[in-house]
């Protein structure tokens, strides 16, 4: 069965057809710039030639018979019928409390994913779009809701209940939920088969590291604790994103600069982080470290300072989770930045880790960078949020195929 999975952001489409029988994808893309002028669409198929060009996509729905046209297309296209399309995986950020695996969508479905679009109001919307036109367009084709959050509902009340008054909890649901849970999952399994042992004996920490980025604590398979909480701009510094503030900093500043708190959050989100903390050099790591090597005592800071607090987090997770087996790095600054890895590595020796200096010169791929002495293995494990949604996409589909027998 060939699986399609969608990834909906507000003006973007990321997609990716994947052979489910060897899990090799036959074709991916992007759709930028939808409902703007200028939106046009990158499609690859494997092994063939890259094709980019500019198509007018109002809305989703063109978007989506875009990515139709192309899988199709006689030169660059893939498959031959829409009825090469077994099933469709879409990326779903927040599900709430409800959701805690994947689903098969169905009207009650989507009627839970908008009842938490005010948890994620940049987010659901688009994925419900993209529900809407690949059921306009597919009809009859079974999709699954693959959950970002959906890891860490195993997560206890004392880890996601924030100390505010518990009504605000019971009444709006104001907790932490976690996100890049699909990616936690995928490569904390992936780590313990390359060890050779079974999640459920290991203590495991993975460090999701990207423009976005998060920390979490695996007990025996299960998610127990994370950074991100009720919106990803908890936790650590990420590319635009603060990570944790004082709270009082959003009203100081207010009244400071005269703006309301929209205006505040829009600062948090998109113009801090390692962006803001470097003086506005950049928010890609790439271009901080050259600065840095140049002299650059601001992009040195932002670095630094990066990588404390995922140090900080590895060792309260240690402390919560009473050991720790495994530290596994992912996402694109935890797979190839081998220097970032390095400064963080810093702050987790008295764990009893190290990192073979050769070993961390390798880029994206699977390595164990620890001594086989050490007490704590670290390891790179490349993620695959599509392949695991695919995965979890199979999985419910012949779930339900079997109920009918």
């Amino acid at each position: 069965m060939n699986i399609l999975v969608i990834n909906c952001g507000s003006s973007s489409l990321k997609y990716q057809l994947i052979d489910s029988i060897t899990e090799k994808v036959l074709a991916k893309g992007l759709c930028e710039r939808i409902g703007s002028e200028g939106s046009c669409i990158t499609h690859t198929p494997t092994g063939g030639a890259k094709r980019t060009e500019e198509i007018p996509m109002p809305d989703h729905s063109a978007a989506i018979k875009a990515v139709i046209d192309h899988l199709l297309d006689p030169e660059v296209g893939v498959i031959t019928s829409l009825s090469q399309i077994g099933a469709v995986g879409h990326r779903i950020v927040h599900g709430g409390e409800r959701f805690n695996k994947a689903v098969l969508i169905n009207d009650d479905v989507v009627r839970a994913i908008g009842d938490v679009s005010d948890l994620a109001p940049l987010h659901n919307p688009a994925n419900l779009t993209g529900i809407h036109a690949c059921e306009k367009l597919m009809p009859g084709v079974p999709m699954v809701a693959v959950f970002d959050t959906a890891f860490h509902q195993t997560m206890p009340p004392e880890a996601y209940l924030y100390a505010i008054p518990l009504e605000y909890y019971k009444d709006y649901k104001v907790r932490r939920y976690g996100f890049h849970g699909t990616s936690h999952d995928y490569v904390s399994q992936r780590a313990a088969e390359i060890l050779g042992k079974k999640r459920e004996d290991l203590r495991i920490i993975v460090c999701h590291l990207g423009n976005g980025a998060s920390v979490t604590a695996v007990k025996y398979g299960k998610s127990i604790d994370t950074t991100m909480g009720l919106t990803p701009l908890e936790g650590l510094i990420m590319g635009t994103r603060s990570g944790d503030i004082d709270p009082a900093i959003i009203t100081f500043l207010m009244d400071k600069l005269h703006c309301s708190a929209q205006e505040i959050l829009n600062i948090l989100n998109k113009k801090s982080g390692m962006l803001g903390l470097s003086g506005g050099i950049s928010n890609d790591f790439r271009d901080l470290t050259k600065a840095a090597a140049e002299g650059n005592k601001d992009a040195e800071t932002a670095l630094e300072a990066y990588a404390i607090r995922v140090g900080k987090y590895i060792g309260a997770y240690t402390a919560e989770m009473d050991g720790v087996d495994v530290i596994v790095f992912t996402a694109g600054v935890g797979e190839n930045d081998g220097p970032m890895r390095k400064r963080i590595s810093n702050y987790t020796e008295f764990l009893g880790t190290s990192i073979d200096e050769e070993k961390n010169k390798i880029r994206g791929e699977e390595v164990i960078l620890s001594k086989p002495t050490d007490k704590v293995v670290t390891m790179v494990v490349p993620t695959n949020e599509e392949l695991a949604i695919a995965r979890q996409t199979l999985a419910i589909v012949e779930e339900e195929d079997r109920k009918k027998i």
